[in-house]
């Protein structure tokens, strides 16, 4: 296993311990950053959980987080960490058992290590770069679905950009009649997840973070799945909006979301 992939899980874990103690705690503080949009003590204790093993085993990297922002590291640096450290801050604050902790590994633009690790059910989805992707030790691959109609597809709610819930809402109304059921459960990287692993046939949202995608989509390429934006293109990592699926089932998805 590479020395970053171990790191990445040494984070997670810890960062995940941290989640857990305060489910079970309670009486945790909870701020509005914008409509919809919540932080607590717990992203925060995380958060810098994450960063210090980070910092203590590569300090030259650069780090992306959600809560801290960006730091640069050293000038010459080719790494940055992409971290979500309570993805499903919502579900989390209401008991919700759906929440996870999120790390990419960027090398040269491209995701190279992958965690995702769900602290409620103990499950931990690792990848790395051309190795593959697992959960907690055992190879996964996505779904042989070959047809939209048999699919069960994932989705989250635009609830930052309301300006885009009527296209969305068109989304939606194509998607339930295309497919054989649609789920949102609110953790972008565990859905990304759950369709390396084969719970999901395919997923599809609009105006996600670098960092709610960016593990995930690394495991579902290393699964055997397809990663795109809207229009099948590899600009989903600017934009936000991404498509995920089986090979056969990322065509059908794109056509039916247009």
């Amino acid at each position: 296993m590479h020395p970053m992939l171990n790191t990445a899980i040494k984070a997670a874990r810890r960062a995940g311990a941290i989640i857990n103690r305060a489910t079970l705690d309670g009486g945790f503080e909870v701020h509005t950053k914008r409509a919809n949009d919540f932080v607590t003590e717990v992203d925060r204790a995380a958060e810098a959980a994450i960063i210090g093993i980070v910092r203590q085993a590569y300090p030259d990297h650069a780090i992306l987080t959600e809560e801290s922002g960006e730091n640069s590291g050293g000038a010459k640096n080719e790494y940055t960490w992409v971290i979500d450290p309570l993805d499903g801050t919502t579900n989390f604050i209401h008991g919700f058992p759906q929440f996870c902790v999120s790390i990419g590994v960027r090398f040269r633009g491209q995701i190279a290590h992958a965690v995702v690790y769900d602290p409620v059910k103990n499950e931990l989805f690792t990848g790395s770069k051309g190795r593959g992707a697992f959960l907690n030790d055992r190879r996964i691959r996505v779904t042989k679905c070959a047809q939209l109609r048999d699919g069960l597809i994932g989705t989250g709610f635009p609830f930052k950009e309301m300006t885009r819930i009527d296209p969305y809402m068109k989304q939606m109304r194509k998607m339930m009649e295309s497919c054989a059921g649609v789920r949102r459960a609110g953790a972008a990287a565990l859905d990304l997840s759950y369709v390396a692993c084969g719970r999901l046939d395919g997923f599809w949202e609009m105006g996600l973070s670098r960092w709610d995608m960016a593990a995930g989509s690394l495991l579902i390429k290393e699964a055997g799945g397809l990663v795109g934006g809207l229009t099948g293109e590899a600009d989903w990592y600017e934009t936000g909006d991404i498509v995920a699926a089986t090979p056969r089932v990322f065509p059908q998805l794109l056509a039916a979301i247009k």
